[in-house]
């Protein structure tokens, strides 16, 4: 994301810690870190960041003082995925990996397949974890994907391929 490219490019370690606040939908209010209304201890971003505890206590702050890294960090919230327990609850995921995230029109497509199968969306969700290049659609639907869903979806606008999550296993 550009705004963490602006702000961090001195701070490496910052620029780390922040990238995983962002891309765990972890608000910054006040200094603090909230997945949700459940406050997060530094020692624990640390950790998962791997970097010292006052690197995180520097960037939580740097980032509550900052007017324009808190218009964004102070309205971030997590959100259910349901990709990795889609089996577990007698439903598929597909992941659609975009030709190009810009292209209008991927999500319709791949909804109105869906549609003329029957088949009903539990979930749909669009990710970029900040950087619109990497974007993947998942979507969660459910029962088991039909096979002759497979080469629809392939052939919908901007698709260049498509992921089934079974069991604990990924199908391309």
């Amino acid at each position: 994301m550009d705004l963490l490219d602006t702000h961090f490019s001195k701070y490496p370690s910052q620029k780390k810690v922040a990238s995983l606040l962002f891309s765990h939908g972890i608000r910054v209010s006040g200094g603090k870190a909230y997945c949700g209304n459940i406050e997060q201890s530094d020692s624990a971003i640390c950790r998962a960041a791997e970097v010292d505890r006052r690197i995180v206590r520097t960037t939580l702050e740097r980032i509550s003082a900052t007017p324009a890294l808190d218009a964004i960090f102070s309205k971030l919230e997590c959100m259910l995925s349901m990709e990795n327990l889609a089996p577990e609850i007698g439903c598929s995921a597909i992941k659609i990996i975009p030709t190009d995230a810009k292209m209008s029109g991927i999500v319709s497509d791949i909804t109105g397949v869906l549609y003329r199968h029957g088949l009903s969306i539990r979930q749909a969700a669009v990710d970029d974890r900040g950087d619109r290049d990497s974007s993947v659609l998942t979507v969660v639907i459910d029962g088991s994907v039909p096979p002759e869903l497979i080469p629809e979806l392939r052939s919908c606008r901007g698709v260049s391929s498509i992921i089934l999550k079974v069991k604990d296993k990924e199908i391309s």
